[in-house]
């Protein structure tokens, strides 16, 4: 929940900015004396924060996306039951009404089979943890819960609470955002505040932490960390229990900017959301991108100890960051996010609004299964985003190096010899010669699932990259044909040719019959190349003396399949060595 002060106003608006913060904390709790650390250096460290998602949704996206496109976590909503009000407002969920496991994004068992999967495709789970307070409004709960004295609920009772006595302040609302006694002892918009120095309120907390834990999650985002003191943090903390892997649970922060207390403060307890990072990015790619060569030293917070992010959940609501409003230029910012050497990086998908307090889709409150054909904008499966993942775990450790500004709108920069990108925020396409560093050879664009290809020579590489785009390749990376070719003598190459016209965005592909073409799997078709748009051609080795089918598909940036009208294409290879087609999109 963002922190930071605000003049009076109604409750829903100021909790609606409290969630900010509360996102920061829960992408992970570490406990020991050393906190553990999500490593930006090593594959796999990418957070996809799906936090509006159901846990059915959650559950499908890592199996179909998150782990074959190589994140290495999911940051979810708080799993605990909280308030149900007839609105429906989305920061309902940040006012707990029980440690109950059934709620707004539903049952204990499925969040459970939600862990599982995710674990099975190989993607760990962090939640958001509200502990600092609990609800400031009486009602019922998702999981029926009744409360009708905010300082009595299941899990608290009334001395477990902050009062007046603690809070030195007879409202016991923090007016004086330059006193930390006030910040950490007295109310939040009204949110009644634990006592997290009572050891029997450390106890509570870590014990319905340590519940998530023996299901198998792996770490916590803890919401407005700011407004407990680091002591209480680092107590509980080391009341955790290893996860189901044998780790630490990774724990990171919301701590809003400024100076009571300071971010660096919060360190010793687990990482912390970097707002900065996220401002900054908004500035330059709302102004000059060229801006972002001086990002080190533009008052961010040190790599080591940080998790980066374009927006979330709060921040795209009250206009302090970019949000998928921003089109292109919010794709591209995380394209940068995901290219640049710094702190673990957090790609944020949520739901289309139209006013700051809206709910997720739901049905009577209960969110319902993520539709990526409507309501819901699903980054995570951008083709150009689940492109730069796969890059920026292939680049590891590698420094940035390389570094090309070539006007105010287009940089470019390499990670060592490892990879490059080349980013074009302006209105018009550009082309530029790179000095990348990178061996001479041919590499696939992986903004555009290889659909086109990039030279090096002598280590420069002249690229002309769309408006609002990016180029990016990498050693190593994968060529259109990488698991379906056949061998040399048993196939014959096949050069498919389709005249299509599509938006910027929007790819087409080949898919058939026969598993060089994927087998009628859309995950698995052929990217052809717009290089002679709005002719699109790509070859594939397919088997020789052979009749198959296929069609002609195209994917936009969220992943969704339009299928060209009309029976299957067919075909049948001979013995000659070369094939191709010339067709028109039905």
């Amino acid at each position: 929940m963002t922190t930071r002060p605000r003049s009076p106003g109604a409750l829903r608006r100021t909790l609606s900015a409290v969630a900010a913060g509360a996102l920061a904390l829960a992408g992970a709790v570490a406990l020991p004396a050393s906190p553990a650390r999500a490593d930006a250096t090593t594959s796999g460290d990418v957070i996809a924060n799906l936090w509006s998602y159901n846990w059915d949704s959650v559950a499908s996206e890592c199996t179909d996306v998150l782990g074959p496109n190589g994140y290495g976590a999911v940051w979810v909503a708080p799993p605990a039951e909280s308030l149900k009000q007839p609105n429906y407002y989305w920061w309902d969920v940040y006012q707990p009404y029980s440690y109950e496991l059934s709620g707004r994004f539903g049952t204990a068992a499925e969040f459970a089979s939600m862990v599982t999967a995710c674990h099975a495709a190989g993607v760990k789970v962090y939640t958001d943890a509200v502990i600092n307070h609990t609800a400031a409004q009486t009602g019922t709960g998702y999981n029926g819960t009744t409360i009708t004295n905010k300082y009595d609920t299941p899990d608290w009772d009334p001395d477990d609470y902050h009062t007046s006595a603690e809070c030195n302040d007879s409202d016991l609302i923090i007016d004086d955002w330059s006193n930390l006694a006030e910040i950490q002892n007295c109310e939040l918009l009204g949110l009644p505040d634990l006592e997290t120095e009572d050891d029997d309120v450390r106890s509570g907390i870590a014990a319905f932490l340590n519940k998530q834990i023996a299901l198998g999650v792996d770490g916590f985002r803890v919401d407005a960390a700011k407004h407990m003191p680091v002591a209480d943090l680092d107590a509980i903390r080391a009341k955790l229990t290893d996860t189901t892997s044998g780790a630490e649970p990774y724990v990171f922060q919301e701590v809003y900017p400024g100076s009571t207390p300071a971010a660096s403060d919060y360190y010793p307890v687990g990482d912390v959301l970097d707002f900065t990072y996220a401002s900054r990015v908004k500035s330059a790619f709302q102004g000059n991108v060229s801006d972002l060569e001086s990002l080190p030293a533009s008052g961010v917070l040190p790599p080591a100890n940080s998790v980066s992010f374009v927006t979330n959940h709060d921040t795209e609501r009250n206009g302090l960051h970019m949000s998928y409003k921003d089109g292109d230029t919010y794709r591209l910012a995380n394209v940068f996010q995901l290219a640049y050497k710094w702190s673990t990086p957090t790609v944020y998908s949520g739901f289309e609004f139209s006013s700051s307090d809206q709910a997720p889709p739901n049905s009577g409150g209960f969110v319902t299964d993520t539709n990526c054909s409507g309501g819901w904008y699903c980054l995570q499966r951008d083709t150009a985003v689940t492109g730069m993942v796969k890059w920026h775990n292939a680049v590891g450790a590698e420094a940035v190096t390389n570094w090309a500004t070539k006007s105010s709108s287009v940089i470019g920069f390499g990670r060592g010899t490892a990879g490059y990108v080349a980013i074009n925020n302006g209105s018009s396409a550009a082309t530029y010669t790179f000095a990348t560093g990178m061996a001479d050879g041919t590499y696939a664009n992986v903004t555009d699932n290889g659909a086109t290809t990039v030279t090096v020579s002598g280590g420069n590489a002249t690229l002309t990259i769309p408006a609002k785009s990016a180029i990016a390749f990498y050693d190593g990376e994968f060529t259109p044909c990488d698991t379906s070719c056949e061998e040399p003598g048993d196939g014959t190459d096949m050069t498919f040719n389709v005249t299509a016209t599509t938006v910027w965005g929007t790819n087409v592909f080949v898919v058939g019959s026969i598993a060089a073409l994927g087998s009628w799997n859309p995950a698995d078709a052929i990217p052809l190349s717009p290089a002679s748009y709005p002719k699109w051609s790509g070859s594939v080795t397919v088997p020789r003396s052979t009749a198959f089918e296929f069609k002609y598909i195209k994917k936009d940036g969220s992943g969704n399949v339009t299928w060209e009208s009309g029976a299957n294409r067919s075909y049948t290879t001979g013995s000659s060595s070369e094939y191709s087609t010339d067709d028109t999109w039905k």
